[in-house]
């Protein structure tokens, strides 16, 4: 793979370059826009939740409305605490692969500096002693 060499450019135009040619990968912050994205809509769903366990306790007049709208408010709050947790395990699942490969990219770019760097001789080897 021939090496490239980039022409200098100023920083608005090296970040527009990198951009361009996948060098420099925006989804770290583009995940942190989705995560919050997410839990704000995760935050409806709860606020959801709580309306409707009061929706139940106001419908119902006696104590059995009250009854009902207590389970709801509490399976509801546990449903939404469990889907805080997996969004968040989900999108650090991205940060991490993304890392991932920006890793493989320097140990390639190394790699590749290797292979282009001029061969070093090799070290003299004592012979083994003979017996």
């Amino acid at each position: 793979m021939a090496s490239r060499s980039k022409p200098k450019r100023g920083a608005g135009a090296s970040l527009f370059w990198d951009l361009l040619t996948f060098d420099r990968l925006m989804t770290n912050s583009v995940i942190h826009l989705i995560y919050w994205a997410g839990l704000g809509v995760i935050a409806l769903g709860a606020f959801g939740t709580i309306g409707a366990a009061v929706g139940v306790a106001l419908r119902e007049e006696s104590l059995m409305g009250l009854m009902l709208a207590i389970p709801v408010l509490v399976a509801g709050l546990l449903v939404v605490g469990a889907l805080i947790l997996l969004w968040r395990s989900f999108c650090e699942f991205y940060v991490a692969i993304f890392r991932l490969s920006d890793d493989l990219h320097v140990l390639r770019q190394q790699a590749d500096a290797e292979r282009l760097a001029p061969p070093r001789p090799a070290a003299a080897r004592p012979a083994p002693p003979q017996t």
